[in-house]
């Protein structure tokens, strides 16, 4: 079954501190229906962007790794859910219960290839029969 990114943004700026008790549930609620489905692979809530670190290959060759987001942007992805669904629709349909669970922005893509168990190995990595 095709595998799907779901990811929400955060602006810069975000304090976890201030998400209330409501979200922190109907996240809680969306994982847990995730699960039931089968859906859920994987979700995860990530380290505010000021604590990334980025790495530029210099023409050089050499590495750069400074401080901050890679990009430079008013928003950062504050999250993502990894789920197997049928289709886009399917993953559209989850999508619009993670907007109403956590009232942000996101992003919708399909994984083509995929290292977790029930993924598409890249052609790189298939094996010949």
């Amino acid at each position: 079954m095709p595998q799907y990114l779901l990811t929400n943004y955060l602006p810069d700026n975000f304090d976890p501190s201030t998400v209330d008790e409501a979200t922190v549930h109907a996240i809680d609620v969306l994982n847990e229906e995730l699960i039931a489905a089968g859906a859920r692979l994987l979700a995860v809530g990530l380290a505010p962007a000021s604590q990334a670190k980025s790495l530029r290959t210099q023409p050089n060759g050499e590495l750069l790794i400074t401080d901050g987001p890679y990009l430079e942007a008013k928003e950062h992805v504050g999250g993502f859910w990894i789920l197997e669904a049928a289709d886009m629709d399917e993953a559209l349909a989850w999508a619009r219960k993670a907007a109403i669970a956590v009232p942000v922005s996101g992003e919708v893509r399909e994984i083509p290839y995929s290292s977790l168990p029930t993924g598409t190995p890249h052609p790189s990595r298939q094996r010949k029969p």
